[in-house]
């Protein structure tokens, strides 16, 4: 009980802290807005060849494409969450939260769960924008709720990455530039944005050990098919295997990183 309730008080700042920012609220609403908005409605003539609608499994773009902006969103919000943890060393609050009576283990649990309720906010703004676009969600409102799971896997997965790699860089800048170079590639080649049919051989063969895949394919069954057990299971299955790998990696490098 003393340990959820560090987990608690943890999140719960990191909650504040998110809350106080306007602009940051604002810009989790109008990032995903601009994607669907924008390169959703240009590549929508995709579905105009038949050849190109049979690899997307679906006659409008846009329904393809938002399962990937949720995965997308939920990528950049957990791999910048290890910013945090550099930001309350540089600022000295990681020292007193370490001299305070509570778990170390707490600590990076308490900012992945608060990374978590962050994403669910965005992907909750993006289902509605894109109902709001045209786009059904076949499986109706348990279809969205259980996507959310999977997301709430997947960005435990990033966020564990991202604070793993806090423990040991200790400036913004270099923890930056290591988070670009990483989102980058695993976002173009994933089927977040295109499907693997469409892809060259060798980029196939990347697509398909691609976690952004793994996480992706799900939610878009659910968006775009319905409950169709086959294609969801093994996404969820390996999301809950990331997610409780990247926590355990997590809390044990913030642990060995402060000991």
């Amino acid at each position: 009980m003393y340990f959820l309730s560090d987990v608690y008080y943890v999140c719960w700042r990191e909650m504040k802290r998110f809350l106080s920012q306007k602009t940051r609220i604002l810009m989790t609403v109008f990032q995903p807005l601009i994607w669907l908005v924008l390169m959703g409605n240009m590549m929508n003539g995709l579905t105009s060849n038949s050849m190109a609608a049979e690899m997307l499994g679906i006659d409008n773009y846009l329904s393809f494409m938002t399962p990937g902006i949720m995965i997308m969103t939920t990528l950049f919000s957990g791999v910048f969450g290890g910013i945090s943890i550099i930001w309350d060393r540089r600022t000295g609050f990681l020292n007193k939260m370490l001299a305070a009576p509570i778990s170390r283990a707490a600590i990076p649990l308490g900012k992945m769960i608060a990374i978590a309720i962050q994403s669910v906010f965005q992907i909750a703004v993006i289902a509605v924008i894109a109902a709001l676009f045209g786009v059904k969600f076949v499986t109706g409102m348990t279809g969205i709720l259980f996507m959310l799971v999977v997301i709430i896997l997947f960005s435990f997965g990033m966020a564990g990455i991202s604070l793993s790699l806090a423990t040991v860089i200790k400036s913004h800048e270099t923890l930056m530039a290591v988070v670009n170079f990483l989102t980058l590639p695993l976002m173009f080649t994933s089927a977040t944005i295109f499907p693997k049919l469409a892809m060259p051989s060798w980029l196939k063969v990347i697509a398909t050990w691609n976690p952004l895949t793994y996480a992706v394919e799900p939610v878009r069954t659910l968006t775009m098919k319905g409950w169709v057990w086959p294609q969801i299971i093994p996404g969820l299955a390996l999301m809950l295997i990331f997610a409780a790998v990247m926590i355990a990696v997590s809390t044990r490098q913030f642990s060995k990183s402060i000991s």
